[in-house]
């Protein structure tokens, strides 16, 4: 019996990929985790090869007394989204895990061409820190306790997340759905 995700996937969540494909790969991440920062670039390979079959959707799950800039890092890629730049500092925070404190994050903003003044309201305020609790609410309610975790069309994936084999799972996921 798997695991299954609690709280649906909606218009509320941050995802790359159409809404109606065959295909929902879900990734609870902590942008400093060496485990996340490992599967960023396996995730984004596999976005390639699927194109517009799979959605992929990211949760914050900051691991905030293992990774100290975890909650700091989730703050700007939520303040960044509100406008409208998500994806863009979610790429980046992963691309700079080693250097997530708060002048670099400041930078980051800096680079992205954000509103400097919101981006920094924002990161400190509340409809952030809502969007993170509730991401990370919805982790441990389906049962996540360490990241990088992966939901596959709402059941959880316990297996080796390595390219090849996340791949030939969601083939074989892929497949079943496409016969149904």
């Amino acid at each position: 019996m798997s695991t299954l995700l609690k709280i649906p996937v909606s218009k509320t969540d941050h995802s790359e990929g159409p809404d109606n494909t065959p295909l929902v790969l879900v990734k609870f991440g902590d942008y400093e985790c060496p485990y996340c920062g490992q599967a960023f670039p396996i995730v984004k390979r596999i976005q390639k090869f699927f194109k517009s079959d799979l959605k992929f959707v990211f949760r914050n799950f900051p691991l905030a007394t293992a990774h100290p800039h975890a909650m700091a890092a989730a703050a700007a890629a939520e303040a960044a989204g509100l406008q409208g730049k998500f994806w863009e500092m979610h790429d980046v925070l992963y691309q700079n895990q080693e250097n997530l404190d708060d002048e670099n994050l400041l930078k980051y903003g800096e680079k992205l061409k954000l509103d400097m003044k919101k981006y920094k309201n924002d990161m400190e305020g509340q409809e952030v820190a809502d969007r993170i609790a509730a991401d990370f609410d919805g982790g441990v309610r389906s049962g996540v306790n360490g990241t990088p975790s992966f939901f596959i069309n709402g059941a959880r994936f316990d297996g080796d997340w390595s390219y090849d084999s996340l791949l030939n799972v969601l083939k074989k996921v892929r497949d079943m759905e496409v016969e149904d």
